[in-house]
């Protein structure tokens, strides 16, 4: 469903409101807007998310044991090997990568599932809420891709909300940045690299239309640069 972007000003301003609230830094008055007056967005098609948070679930159950084995064939029962990137095959395959690169998507993999609705609130104080297992494809239990989907009945955010709560977490990330440099504390358990992850979730998930941005990018494409 695409819709008018809301007012990015706006946007901005409650943004930063809840910088203030934590007690984080400000951006400065030149950091960029996420999109521009009379943009629109959308959110990928939610069989794509589904796919994505399936493919995630997996990734991380290789990084605590699952074996090799279990993870490709449930992977290629599930008709899922399309939806995964070069460097997460290496990893699910032979282990090869950055193992803590690929724990740390246990964020990324949040954010996803509060875009479907399946968790409640992403809290940038709070840490991944540990129900959220209880919402993933059951591995051990042999559960299948398809009965997973039919069982979670996925209500994606408005979005709007998943566009505001994109913005703020781009103030986040480099609010979370600066005072990680600085030495000083932060406003609760969630440190920039989750954060940063919960970004990147956000910024694949949430389609911006109009006349600045490109084409959707790809999981590995996402540029948090900036």
């Amino acid at each position: 469903m695409r819709v008018p972007a809301p007012d990015p000003r706006a946007v901005r301003e409650a943004s930063l409101d809840e910088l203030s609230r934590l007690g984080l830094p400000l951006p400065p008055p030149q950091f960029p807007l996420v999109w521009e007056p009379g943009d629109e967005i959308e959110l990928r098609p939610t069989p794509e998310i589904e796919a994505r948070i399936a493919v995630l679930h997996v990734i991380l159950a290789r990084c605590f044991g699952m074996p090799a084995q279990a993870a490709t064939s449930w992977l290629l029962e599930s008709h899922l090997v399309d939806s995964v990137t070069p460097p997460e095959w290496q990893f699910v395959m032979g282990g090869r990568g950055d193992h803590r690169s690929f724990v740390l998507h246990h964020d990324a993999l949040f954010s996803l599932a509060w875009v479907l609705g399946l968790a409640k609130e992403l809290d940038p104080t709070v840490p991944v809420d540990e129900r959220l297992v209880e919402r993933m494809p059951n591995l051990v239990a042999g559960e299948t891709f398809g009965q997973w989907r039919a069982r979670i009945l996925a209500a994606p955010q408005h979005p709007g909300d998943a566009a505001a709560l994109l913005d703020l977490h781009y103030c986040l990330d480099w609010a979370y940045l600066e005072t990680e440099e600085a030495g000083r504390a932060l406003p609760g358990l969630v440190d920039a690299n989750a954060i940063g992850q919960r970004r990147w979730a956000l910024e694949w998930a949430v389609v911006l239309r109009g006349p600045y941005h490109d084409e959707p990018p790809g999981w590995e494409e996402v540029d948090l640069s900036t």
